[in-house]
């Protein structure tokens, strides 16, 4: 029987090796395999969402109808188009590090994306390789440079307790009658449970994001803090009663104004012992000189009222200066406007935006060469005013009468050449009528650089009240509807001055609970808020 040759124990273990490093090589051919599947269906699921996005965008921007929409929806239309293009670029990105590649990346695109503000801290991470010792046994090796790479990271909310603590002192020699102690902080609330720049961070949460009561609430909880939302709601109200000096100065501000903007808006409240809401109202009376180049900061007041009628009107304007104000087509204005109702008449001017709105509207159902000539007439008018915005008066004046004006000469007989072709009850000869019944309020502009085309100055200071609308649904009483016209105007003229309204509300609280004089109210107006070395935002 012939021998049988040992096997080389070596050999075995080599084998061994290989096998497990083709099982390897297997698992991550396979592995790869299965990231390139998915990567490839990210790609043509992103690729046919972006084709989608691309159509609705050509037909928005050259389809029948002219109307760009709503700005916060087109934002929203470019985020989806922001996340179907990082999916594309995380999917190739997949895709090249499973086949072994470096991930190459084109050019970034010249556009602001944000930025990282100089008063930042700045934490550095420092990360040395795993050797220094060069591998050839040359020795240590000596650092020639380094690369630095800056992003933006955030510490999530971080609550604490201050916990105050205020030593007491007593003189021995002369049998305790000398006695030292710092005196107590004032607080919003007198031992309360939040400190005032947690009831004023509640406050920008809901006036300014648009983040309700319970909704903070419920977010907190995931910390283990229980407070409760009237808790809040109570905050937000003791804060409007110690600001409402300030709103009023605001107000005086806005009287001795020859130049506003005015507009309305509804405002749920929560009717006594009937459980239903009932709609008020919140009239926005806006200062704003920057398309003109005045030196009058931007203002925002908002005011509750019950009603929309005529008489709140009166009321609200009282004891303004009067000149120019411009609104809307609602004729709840038009008694400002007459020198038999008001004693000081302003001259009503009326808004382009709102009356080309009509024509837009109409032709979404109904192709009309009227509405599209319309359309077209208004956008030369705005494309003028594009040119002039931030010049000063007299220039704008001098632009709008050498251009603008033979525009709107040319509009009006055309108009009424079109009424003539149409029947008297329909809804375009209406909509024409709407703007010649308003036309020497439409016209004013043409006469006056300090004068704007439409409203879009209160319409843009008037946006977050809807949208915090939307969230807390309603106000619970009159006294709420206040507090959130009084909040709504601190946050909104902080916002038209580029200040932060957290920064602002902190350093306005705290110089009023620690008895900062009336006769300094001018100290406390938005506006002249100086931040500590922060950049507004």
């Amino acid at each position: 029987m012939p021998a049988t040759t040992p096997i080389d124990p070596e050999y075995v273990a080599e084998l061994e090796r290989r096998l497990v490093a083709t099982e390897a090589e297997f698992a991550r051919v396979t592995a790869q395999n299965a990231l390139l599947e998915s990567s490839n269906a990210i790609l043509a699921a992103a690729n046919a969402r972006l084709e989608r996005m691309l159509s609705q965008a050509r037909h928005a921007r050259f389809g029948p109808s002219s109307e760009k929409g709503d700005p916060d929806q087109r934002n929203l239309f470019a985020e989806d188009i922001e996340v179907a293009e990082g999916q594309l670029v995380a999917a190739g990105d997949a895709a090249d590090k499973a086949l072994g590649k470096t991930p190459k990346h084109k050019k970034a695109a010249k556009r602001n994306k944000g930025n990282l503000p100089d008063h930042l801290e700045r934490v550095e991470q420092v990360i040395e390789p795993e050797s220094t010792v060069c591998p050839c046994g040359c020795g240590e090796m000596v650092k020639i440079g380094e690369d630095r790479t800056q992003r933006l990271d955030v510490v999530p909310a971080q609550f604490r307790v201050l916990v105050t603590v205020r030593p007491k002192y007593i003189c021995r020699m002369c049998d305790g009658k000398s006695h030292a102690q710092a005196p107590a902080p004032e607080f919003l609330v007198p031992r309360g449970l939040g400190t005032n720049r947690f009831a004023v961070h509640s406050v920008v949460a809901k006036f300014c994001d648009h983040l309700p009561f319970y909704r903070q609430a419920e977010i907190w909880r995931r910390d283990g803090i229980e407070i409760d939302r009237t808790m809040l709601a109570n905050w937000a109200g003791r804060i409007a009663f110690h600001v409402a000096p300030i709103i009023d100065a605001m107000i005086d501000e806005l009287k001795a104004s020859d130049r506003l903007f005015a507009d309305e808006t509804t405002v749920p409240v929560l009717a006594p012992r009937t459980g239903k809401t009932r709609k008020d109202y919140l009239w926005a009376v806006v200062r704003d000189q920057r398309g003109w180049g005045g030196a009058d900061p931007p203002i925002v007041v908002f005011q509750h009222s019950r009603s929309r009628s005529a008489e709140t009107a009166k009321k609200i304007f009282s004891g303004f200066k009067g000149g120019s104000l411009t609104v809307d087509g609602y004729a709840g204005y038009d008694a400002l406007g007459d020198p038999k109702k008001t004693n000081r008449p302003w001259g009503i001017t009326y808004c382009w935006t709102h009356w080309r709105r009509r024509f837009v509207e109409y032709s979404r159902t109904t192709e009309s060469p009227i509405c599209m000539e319309m359309t077209e007439r208004i956008g030369q008018l705005y494309k003028i005013e594009a040119e002039i915005r931030g010049k000063n008066p007299a220039t704008r004046c001098a632009i709008r009468q050498k251009l603008s004006k033979p525009i709107v000469e040319a509009l009006r007989p055309w108009l009424e050449a079109q009424l003539d072709r149409l029947p008297a009850s329909s809804d375009l000869a209406r909509h024409i009528r709407y703007g010649l019944k308003r036309w020497e309020g439409l016209t004013r502009f043409l006469d006056d650089g300090r004068i704007e085309m439409d409203t879009n100055a209160v319409e843009n200071a008037i946006r977050p009240i809807p949208l915090t609308r939307k969230n807390a649904l309603f106000a619970g009483n009159d006294d709420g509807a206040v507090t959130w016209a009084r909040m709504a105007s601190l946050i909104g003229t902080c916002k038209l001055n580029g200040i932060n309204p957290q920064a602002y509300l902190e350093h306005v609280l705290d110089k009023i609970l620690n008895g900062h004089m009336q006769g300094n109210i001018q100290d406390l107006l938005p506006w002249n808020f100086k931040p500590d070395g922060a950049r507004n935002s």
